[in-house]
């Protein structure tokens, strides 16, 4: 098993990645003094519900929690506020209190909703990350907790810390070939960012990574989580610096939305959105390499690098203006100058990006 810390002082909470942890998860819960007076809440969806919740219910009453769980449908569209009163509604019953601890079991879409739950119910209970994605690994770590709007993406949300993430490995084997290229797509920004040896690391082992190489996964997971920590223990709530997280995000999240959370999973927006970072960055003067290097990593990993033709741009830019980072007509846009190096751009032209969605219609 490998541990990370997220400091951030009181606190501060530990990332466990490793093969069949969850098996401890009693003795976990004990040592980071979750107490059994109190009702937990397991949320899952439908698909984890199938493969892992049964023995996580079972494992944590054998240890001597009492447990009540919701299941919501998989996919983007359960983070709502209709489903987030479910969530509540089903806690009411079970009899959470403030001393309750809420558990996300599964991917970015249960994290997120999971965690806003535990951050607004009676004005914040804790919580656990138990991570059954890829994608996971990012969003499972920092402490950002949403739900969306149909005109955007994350806007109703806040930042609420998890006890723990516990990331079992073993998890992920149940991940259609789809969603776990779109889950290492965020592995690969992670590196684009901040390691330009771990990119390189990404490119070389790519096969192993998408054929689920023990070895390999739980490195790169390491990895990955490891660049999440150090940024989010310096910058917790986006002041500054967290904000490189969101290379790709710009675009990507205008996608998802405009495809109605349905046509693109996350990791394949944010891939075309990286892409289209890499494309704006030329553009303002960087090295070549910053554009033709990304898409390349992304066309080894079958990720797509370019915006399905049928989307309406007006519709991306329209999308884009909702978005957090958009303000006085300008974007807070993430702008590669170098692969492992990046920079926070607060006066990027709306009609530069448009050209680059435009240009994004037009890739191989």
């Amino acid at each position: 098993m490998r541990e990370l810390t997220v400091d951030l002082g009181a606190r501060s909470y530990p990332i466990y990645i490793g093969e069949g942890i969850l098996n401890d998860i009693g003795t976990l819960f004990e040592k980071h003094g979750i107490g059994k007076g109190s009702p937990l809440l397991v949320v899952t969806d439908d698909h984890v519900a199938e493969h892992f919740l049964e023995p996580v219910v079972s494992l944590l009453r054998t240890a001597g929690y009492t447990t009540a769980s919701h299941v919501v449908a998989s996919g983007e569209k359960s983070k709502s506020l209709k489903v987030l009163e479910d969530v509540v509604t089903t806690a009411l019953q079970a009899g959470l209190d403030r001393k309750s601890t809420v558990i996300a079991l599964g991917g970015g879409v249960v994290g997120d909703l999971a965690g806003f739950v535990a951050a607004s119910y009676m004005r914040g209970v804790r919580f656990v990350q138990i991570p059954t994605t890829i994608l996971a690994h990012d969003s499972s770590v920092g402490g950002k907790v949403a739900v969306n709007h149909p005109l955007a993406k994350n806007i109703i949300g806040a930042f609420h810390q998890p006890e723990m993430v516990l990331y079992d490995t073993a998890t992920l084997r149940t991940l259609p070939d789809r969603d776990v290229r779109s889950g290492l797509s965020e592995m690969i920004k992670h590196g684009l960012i901040w390691d330009a040896e771990f990119t390189a690391w990404c490119e070389d082992n790519a096969d192993k990574l998408v054929g689920l190489d023990p070895e390999a996964l739980q490195y790169g997971l390491y990895m990955g989580c490891r660049v999440k920590a150090a940024v989010v223990s310096q910058d917790e709530r986006e002041n500054d610096l967290r904000a490189i997280l969101n290379l790709g995000h710009t675009i990507g999240h205008a996608l998802e939305a405009v495809a109605g959370y349905n046509e693109l999973l996350h990791g394949e927006a944010i891939a075309i959105g990286m892409v289209g970072a890499a494309k704006l960055s030329v553009r303002m003067g960087n090295p070549e390499h910053v554009y033709t290097v990304t898409k390349r990593i992304f066309k080894k990993f079958g990720l797509p690098t370019a915006i399905p033709a049928h989307m309406d741009t007006d519709a991306i830019m329209s999308a884009m203006m909702h978005d957090k980072k958009f303000s006085e007509s300008k974007i807070v846009y993430i702008v590669p100058t170098d692969i492992g190096k990046v920079e926070i751009n607060k006066n990027v032209s709306a009609d530069w990006v448009r050209d680059i969605v435009d240009q994004l219609k037009q890739e191989d």
